[in-house]
């Protein structure tokens, strides 16, 4: 499975920042200790069937002796359903207490497929400059430097500066465009928000969300990668996410959340 249509995406509402104002931004939606957990379906075949597990954390670190937040995401298929497609990421990013992106890993495994991308960040002279690096399956590696005029980011970081983002005055059909980088380059993004609905949890509860979906540009035309619901507070958690695969569709529903920074104030009866 491609990480990025995992988590969100998953889950991408920020606009990009210009290089000057060093890509921070601020965190009001989560703290160090938060951990997320989910249960992962696969359509096979039109049949929905458990295919693993996914888990996200999030703690304050240190990197290059500087105080950072530390988040990874890991998915794992079960043994039943490796035949119809092994399902084996993990994603790893590290952020500034200011949001601004430092490292990105994400290892992946895609059917008999296995791929590492990196991203390390520096900020010269409150320029962006990104070194990509793509392990590819046969073992050899390419290295890329990047120099954007404006900030990008990878799946992960975008995902944990985004949820302190509102969508309070988004219109349905509002467009925010952005761009997204991993092992290869750089490449636009888009999220188009569709409104806001009720969605129903795998631990029985249900939740005001906003709808928003996460495409990119592929064949000179838009292709929607993820859809993804967050709860309507000041969390921002994603609760389900669809997502839309080469060889078949996937949801995740969350199971459980903890160490949460802000109150739920979205669950519905």
């Amino acid at each position: 499975m491609k990480t990025r249509k995992i988590s969100t995406a998953i889950l991408l509402l920020m606009i990009a920042m210009t290089a000057t104002a060093q890509c921070s931004f601020r965190n009001t939606a989560f703290k160090s200790g938060e951990f997320l957990s989910y249960n992962l379906y696969y359509n096979w075949k039109f049949v929905w069937v458990k295919a693993g597990t996914a888990s996200m954390s999030t703690v304050e670190s240190t990197y290059k002796g500087h105080k950072a937040y530390r988040s990874s995401l890991t998915t794992r298929g079960n043994k039943k359903v490796d035949n119809m497609f092994v399902l084996r990421d993990t994603l790893l990013c590290y952020s500034s207490t200011a949001m601004e992106p430092l490292y990105f890993r994400k290892g992946a495994r895609e059917g008999k497929r296995y791929t590492v991308d990196e991203l390390f960040y520096t900020y010269p002279n409150g320029k962006v400059n990104v070194r990509c690096h793509r392990q590819h399956n046969d073992g050899t590696h390419a290295w890329k430097t990047i120099t954007p005029n404006s900030c990008v980011f990878d799946m992960m970081n975008i995902f944990m500066r985004a949820r302190s983002f509102s969508s309070a005055n988004w219109k349905k059909g509002h467009v925010v465009d952005f761009p997204i980088a991993d092992g290869k380059g750089q490449a636009p993004a888009r999220l188009r928000f569709n409104g806001t609905t009720k969605i129903k949890a795998d631990n029985g509860k249900k939740y005001r969300c906003a709808e928003l979906s996460y495409m990119e540009y592929e064949d000179r035309k838009w292709k929607e990668i993820v859809r993804f619901y967050v709860t309507d507070d000041h969390n921002h958690v994603p609760i389900r996410l669809d997502m839309f695969l080469k060889f078949g569709s996937a949801k995740a529903f969350l199971t459980n959340m903890k160490g949460l920074r802000n109150p739920i104030t979205s669950e519905v009866k």
